[in-house]
């Protein structure tokens, strides 16, 4: 019977109409499933979008200008599983006042992206050494910029944050995907000093409990994990 109503239902539908509802059962699964919420409405739309792209007369020049666009951004997200996430402003408030005040500090922000937090912390924090690490070329490029024509304090360094060393900085921040924290806490752990902060955004250190944390009025309601070494 299912049989007959498939092949049935294969006259009548059109390819859009196939499309919608692939796109309808996968946001449906994604949602069950408990995945993030964001990836209910790509599920939905993936299909019927890609059903349109197909029946644009469009230059495959323009495909290959949109990956290497996407490949300037997001660098060695393939390979890394760590995308572009920009700390938000209840983030950059929140770090602030953590930070000292009166004694000499160090920081480091590992992928620091287009460095609008570094930017932030070095201008409301003259006593402290403000560093980031970035290995995405495009927003390298822009915190680069944004640092030479504004002066804001603060220095960077293009390349993989896992062949630097964490001892000179008595905070390291990092908002990165669950993917690495497990060997970040590893490095951490061996490298960083007794009494430093290590300060992770949304992404929670398996099976390590922080000694603090601090909920955010973000977007994400994300939420500020702090270990101390």
């Amino acid at each position: 019977m299912v049989l007959t109503l498939v092949n049935q239902s294969a006259i009548t539908l059109s390819l859009l109409e196939w499309s919608s509802l692939q796109g309808f059962l996968a946001g449906i699964l994604s949602s069950l499933l408990r995945q993030p919420v964001w990836w209910i409405p790509m599920h939905l739309f993936f299909s019927p979008l890609l059903l349109l792209m197909l029946t644009l007369d469009i230059s495959p020049s323009w495909y290959l200008l949109a990956f290497a666009a996407l490949l300037l951004i997001y660098g060695k997200t393939f390979r890394t599983r760590v995308p572009l996430y920009l700390s938000s402003k209840d983030a950059n408030i929140e770090l602030a006042k953590l930070l000292p005040r009166d004694t000499a500090f160090s920081f480091v922000d590992l992928g620091s992206g287009c460095g609008g937090l570094l930017k932030n912390l070095a201008d409301s924090h003259k006593n402290g050494h403000f560093h980031g690490i970035e290995s995405a070329p495009l927003p390298f490029l822009i915190s680069h910029l944004r640092n030479r024509l504004l002066g804001s304090p603060f220095t960077l360094t293009w390349g993989d944050f896992w062949h630097h060393d964490f001892s000179n900085y008595d905070v390291v921040y990092a908002y990165l995907s669950p993917v690495p924290m497990e060997a970040l806490w590893q490095k951490v752990s061996k490298e960083m000093r007794t009494g430093s902060l290590f300060i992770s955004n949304t992404f929670i250190v398996p099976g390590v409990q922080p000694y603090k944390s601090i909920k955010l009025n973000d977007f994400s309601h994300s939420t500020l994990f702090i270990w101390k070494i």
